[in-house]
């Protein structure tokens, strides 16, 4: 699994779902991928049989093909999908039926896709079977895999939740549909220092605690060694090549944006006593997983409610000396448009910026 992409202006139309045709024994993978080697991914999966499977957001497949179309083999009723050919927008899928779901009326030439997950969908397994080539065509070696390497660690604002929606009140299937985790800072910003990776965010999840103390017993920890959110008990399994060296994470808005209800047990200050002890347990997990060469970064923004939530994070890296950094990025010049006063995807560009320019200060080993 491996690289990108990047489209003539042709005319391109996705079709309905129709049955995935087997694969001719003479032709190998080149006709349908061989996904997990024809298909370059950074996000977390689990190879099962020539599936790979997953559940985070913001997890993207690209691959190489030659023809005049491409199909995707893909499982998902609960998630939505951006499908890029040569660099452009060809089609949203909106919760795709299982099936293979195709681009047509590209030029007989070599072209890159990508499919990327924009929403989230943690109750959820997600299952990508595979690239189909159009009659003649042929599917080409995975792209190449990029030196640099970023993992985004976080909540909704790192998800890109409702960023696309232009107006704060959302329904649950609003929020579905215009969340975009592709359009979210992170991506943005590894993007634009040609990295790849990886978006594992989670809405509503604290570093210990979930937004308004909702699902008590669990918070973002929980999750973050999954590659399967759904499936309790499951381990995602480190490959020898992902090797970050910068990890973003941004966990604490959940902990501190909402009163603490009756029957939570936690003081006020207690609660920031257990976060400051989770985060540097946090922190010492991904320094074991990445090692010393690692820059971890963990970022605060404003919150209106008065929380000193900006002022812990930066006590957290000042009783560190191991890599780790501070980035703090205000709300001046965001609207928060996006649903539930979220960042709208103006924001997320002004943030992705701003997060650009401070890790060209911090003189990284790429």
């Amino acid at each position: 699994m491996k690289r990108p992409l990047v489209l003539s202006a042709v005319a391109v139309a996705v079709l309905g779902s129709v049955a995935i045709p087997a694969r001719p024994a003479a032709a190998g993978c080149r006709v349908i991928a061989c996904v997990a080697e024809d298909v370059h991914t950074p996000g977390r999966v689990k190879v099962a049989g020539n599936s790979l499977n997953f559940s985070w957001p913001g997890v993207y497949f690209e691959g190489r093909f030659r023809g005049t179309g491409v199909g995707i083999a893909l499982q998902d009723p609960a998630a939505d999908y951006e499908v890029q050919v040569d660099g452009v927008t060809a089609a949203t899928l909106v919760t795709p039926a299982a099936g293979t779901h195709w681009v047509h009326g590209l030029g007989d030439a070599e072209h890159t896709v990508r499919l990327v997950k924009r929403s989230e969908s943690p109750w959820a397994t997600s299952t990508l079977d595979g690239l189909v080539a159009a009659p003649g065509g042929e599917i080409l070696a995975e792209p190449a895999a990029r030196s640099r390497q970023v993992e985004f660690i976080g909540d909704s604002y790192t998800a890109g939740y409702g960023n696309l929606s232009g107006s704060r009140d959302c329904t649950g299937d609003q929020v579905n549909r215009t969340t975009h985790a592709d359009r979210a800072f992170g991506p943005l910003t590894a993007r634009g220092l040609g990295a790849d990776y990886q978006v594992n965010a989670f809405s509503g999840r604290g570093m210990v605690r979930n937004y308004n103390g909702g699902e008590p017993g669990t918070d973002y920890r929980t999750y973050y060694d999954r590659a399967l959110l759904a499936v309790d008990g499951d381990v995602w399994r480190k490959p020898a090549d992902w090797r970050p060296q910068l990890v973003v994470v941004g966990l604490g808005i959940n902990d501190f944006s909402t009163a603490l209800n009756p029957g939570e047990p936690w003081t006020p200050e207690s609660l920031v006593a257990a976060y400051k002890a989770a985060y540097h347990g946090f922190l010492d997990k991904l320094r074991a997983r990445y090692g010393p060469s690692t820059t971890l970064v963990v970022s605060a923004t404003h919150m209106s409610n008065g929380t000193v939530f900006a002022e812990i994070t930066q006590q957290i890296v000042g009783e560190r000396a191991d890599r780790v950094r501070h980035w703090y990025y205000p709300e001046t010049g965001l609207d928060y448009l996006g649903c539930h006063w979220h960042p709208s995807a103006r924001d997320h560009e002004v943030i992705a910026q701003r997060l650009g320019e401070f890790v060209a200060t911090l003189n990284l080993n790429w």
